[in-house]
């Protein structure tokens, strides 16, 4: 391969630049400089001293210089002598080009019939050769989508004045550049649209785990009503009903109430049951008030809606000695997502058991505050030195009366969309809490507890073939 020279008219000097030949051209076309085709110049530095001196003349920045437009809705006005307006004008047929900033390259022809005055940051290349610059914009163009266009060693990206005009451009025939230009002029729409599409398919790859996660959840709480086969088979004719587990959470709220650890209001339980009218009604003492309009969705028969207050002790509290050792868990010691991942610090039981919402092992939290809440910041408390901890008061906490509702059923619950997307919050902008007895009122779909742990194994297996 023959080498490529340059010479510098200053000063007569031949150099070798075949490091700078980036590919070889086809015959009858010419390696040559920007600054070579191009008379180059930009435009006047803003500055509050330009108010006075030379008469108030309208001027483009980069922030009106788009690929292949502009948009003159907002130009601005700054003063230009004679001398400014003429070297720092554009006029019909210049190529302007951006330096700096995140849009610097960004090029377009200026067609209107008028000059218009140029701030500083935008370059103006006026050809010497005519026809040429639709060529050259798609030359610059493409620099930039392949990040072969910006100044080296320099801290913020940008196109100044050197590199611009020292670009190598491969000059092709006149008639060779209007073919290409014709063509990239049919194929650019087509590129743009493509990269909609993978950038919109990018997106649906990102997102669907998520969707699929969220799906699978709020199926599993609903007890699959689309997967018919699969609602028969996590059912079982010889569980044991939910009626028993109500039962069970009676008589266990009954023995705390005895043993002084829970109000005597907590025995005030609602019944929500169907009527021979197919509505449903809520039944609390005496008063019986119809509530269908309520009813989320549909659930199996062998199930049953309960109130979250009547069937989880909320926010209990622990009583230890101050020189236990007990979990301090702030908000950042636990994960979002679908899953209890937490940490905690080792501290003494009387620096923490004022201030800060207790919790046990076994209890099962959540994130009341936005976006934690929406994040899903959520755990199952386990492993707690002596079995107990406190922490970030911006924490929901429920505990299960005994055996009766399994905590990863219920964690699941808490992480479904119905759970989540339905929240109502109260509070500033950035710090949004879910409204008081949105939690406490909150409909629970309650299954029988055999039931409740294979809906859980189940949703352990789809979400493994999610990861």
């Amino acid at each position: 391969m023959s080498s490529y020279y340059e010479k510098v008219l200053a000063t007569g000097e031949v150099k070798c630049i075949d490091e700078e030949i980036p590919f070889e051209i086809p015959k009858g076309w010419e390696w040559t400089r920007i600054g070579n085709i191009f008379n180059h110049t930009s435009g006047k530095q803003q500055s509050s001293s330009n108010k006075s001196g030379g008469t108030p003349q309208k001027f483009i920045t980069t922030s009106n210089l788009y690929w292949g437009y502009f948009v003159l809705d907002n130009v601005k006005v700054m003063n230009f002598t004679d001398e400014e307006i003429k070297n720092c004008s554009a006029t019909k047929g210049d190529l302007l080009v951006c330096e700096g900033g995140a849009g610097y390259g960004r090029s377009a022809i200026w067609n209107e019939d008028y000059d218009i005055c140029l701030q500083n940051h935008v370059h103006r290349l006026r050809p010497c050769i005519n026809g040429i610059c639709e060529y050259v914009y798609y030359f610059i163009y493409l620099l930039k989508e392949s990040n072969n266009l910006a100044s080296v060693g320099t801290a913020m990206p940008g196109l100044s004045a050197n590199r611009l005009k020292g670009l190598l451009l491969p000059l092709p025939p006149i008639n060779e550049q209007k073919r290409i230009v014709s063509k990239m002029e049919e194929l650019i729409p087509l590129i743009n649209r493509y990269a909609k599409a993978q950038q919109s398919l990018d997106e649906l790859n990102q997102n669907i785990n998520e969707k699929i996660k969220k799906s699978c959840l709020q199926e599993a709480i609903q007890g699959w009503p689309n997967c018919p086969k699969l609602s028969t088979l996590l059912s079982n004719p010889k569980d044991v009903s939910v009626e028993n587990l109500l039962e069970r959470i009676k008589e266990e709220k009954q023995r705390l109430v005895k043993e002084g650890k829970l109000k005597k209001s907590a025995l005030n339980d609602s019944i929500i049951f169907k009527g021979d009218d197919n509505k449903y009604y809520e039944q609390i003492g005496k008063k019986c008030v119809d509530i269908t309009e309520e009813i989320p969705f549909s659930i199996p028969a062998n199930w049953k809606w309960v109130r979250i207050r009547d069937v989880f002790q909320l926010n209990p509290k622990n009583e230890a000695d101050n020189e236990t050792l007990a979990a301090f868990i702030p908000m950042e010691k636990i994960s979002a997502g679908y899953k209890s991942d937490f940490t905690f610090d080792l501290v003494k039981w009387g620096n923490i058991k004022k201030g800060f919402t207790h919790f046990a092992n076994g209890d099962v939290a959540f994130a009341k505050i936005t976006p934690c809440f929406q994040n899903r910041k959520s755990a199952i408390f386990h492993g707690l030195p002596n079995g107990i901890g406190a922490g970030t008061t911006e924490l929901k906490v429920l505990r299960p009366y005994g055996n009766t509702i399994g905590r990863w059923y219920l964690l699941y619950f808490l992480e479904s969309p119905y759970f989540i997307d339905e929240a109502t919050f109260k509070g500033t902008a950035n710090q949004q809490r879910i409204v008081v007895g949105y939690l406490e009122n909150k409909l629970f779909p309650l299954p029988p507890r055999k039931q409740q742990q294979r809906i859980v194994e189940k949703i352990e297996q789809l979400m493994q073939l999610l990861k």
